[in-house]
Order: C-alpha cells, then structure tokens, then sequence
C-alpha cells in the first residue's frame, strides 16, 4: 500500500506530456479540444481535427471532456489524456481476451494506459510495488464502484494509519486483454492514475525491454 500512496505523489509531474495511443500500426495523439465538440488529433503523424461522432480511418471520435478525448479504435475504448503511454495490442484483435498488452514507458518511465473498470474508461499505471489494483475513493466514486460495501482495513503511511476499502472488480481491460474478479483496494489519498497492481499483473508473464514492457496472458 505503501507502493502506491508514494506513486500517486511522484504522478503529477507526468501530467505535462502528451497522451498517445497505438492500436495495431495507427498511432493517435490528442494535442487539444474546442469546447466539447471538437479534438485536435494526430494520426500516423498526420493532424485531424474530428467532430465528436466522427470518425477517420480505424479511429473515432466518442467525446471530449475535462478528463480528455474519449476514442474507439478497432471496437476497443479507450481515454486519451495528458501522460498516457502508447498502447499496442500485438497484433491481437480487440476482442481477443487471450492476447498480449504493450505498453511503453511515458515520461519520467511510467508503463500508463488507458483501459477500463467494470466497463468505465479509466487511466492506469503499472504499479509492480503495489500488491492490488489501487484506486482513489474520487475515481471509485466516478466509476459507479460501490466501494463502501467492501471490506474495510487499515494501511500504515508516513501520516499514520489510513482507512481502505478492498473489494473485488467484476472485470479489469487493458488494450484487448480483459481480466475477471480482480481484488482492489479502494484509498482516501488523491490519485491521479488508477494503480495497475499486482492483482492484475500476476495474470500476466510481465517482460520488460529498454521502454517497452509486454504482458503475455497466462495459460
């Protein structure tokens, strides 16, 4: 738990990059929006501004918000915002569950993709030090995650004991790849990221590369 309060606190400087995702050979970064109508995109290297509803190539444009630009690449949805680490599904397609993810590192050599949790598009972290999948009460609250219910405990940080809620995802998706009945533990602390743990890595032969980090589903 430690792990993942003192993760959460070293995340904002890593807000200042650009968010970009790869899915198969296309490749998408959001560089801005107009209002909620519009995002500026580029794709394959190549600005586009998309209306939300639109469309171009294998990428459509789904909303456009606060939290970022919401997009759909080959059926799979995903949440484009500033850190995001470039995404690629290895060739599987997105409906294959038994697939590959590949993540490579962002800025400050953070492994970040966007996914989803019980079918919220969220922003995950890996996290190899934290031993659950680690989200802050805010994200649980926005996802819909009825966290209270849960299990309470204690964890120690610096500050002293803190109060946490564990309690178990019905389904956790990264790239093509999606995991049932994940453990996670819900924290009061401000977490910018979703905290990708242990209890979703170990599903995983995890195989990392310079910048580049493959997780192989296991058997």
């Amino acid at each position: 738990m430690r792990s993942a309060l003192r993760a959460a606190r070293g995340l904002l400087p890593v807000l200042a990059a650009a968010a970009s995702l790869h899915a198969g050979a296309q490749s998408v970064t959001f560089n801005g929006s107009m209002g909620e109508r519009a995002a500026l995109l580029v794709i394959d290297g190549q600005p586009r501004t998309l209306a939300v509803g639109a469309s171009h190539g294998a990428v459509k444009l789904l909303a456009v918000g606060p939290e970022g630009a919401r997009v759909e690449i080959a059926g799979s949805q995903l949440l484009l915002r500033i850190g995001a680490a470039p995404v690629s599904l290895a060739g599987k397609s997105a409906a294959d569950t038994a697939g590959d993810v590949v993540l490579t590192a962002g800025t400050g050599g953070h492994f970040m993709s966007g996914g989803q949790i019980n079918g919220k598009t969220v922003q995950f972290m890996v996290d190899t030090g934290a031993t659950m999948v680690s989200l802050s009460q805010a994200e649980a609250d926005r996802i819909g995650l009825d966290y209270r219910r849960g299990q309470r405990g204690m964890t120690q940080t610096a500050n002293g004991p803190v109060p946490v809620n564990l309690v178990t995802l019905t389904s956790v998706r990264v790239g093509g790849v999606e995991v049932y009945q994940v453990p996670a533990v819900v924290l009061p602390a401000q977490m910018p990221y979703v905290l990708l743990g242990n209890s979703f890595l170990s599903r995983f032969q995890m195989k990392q590369l310079n910048d580049t980090l493959r997780l192989e589903k296991k058997p």
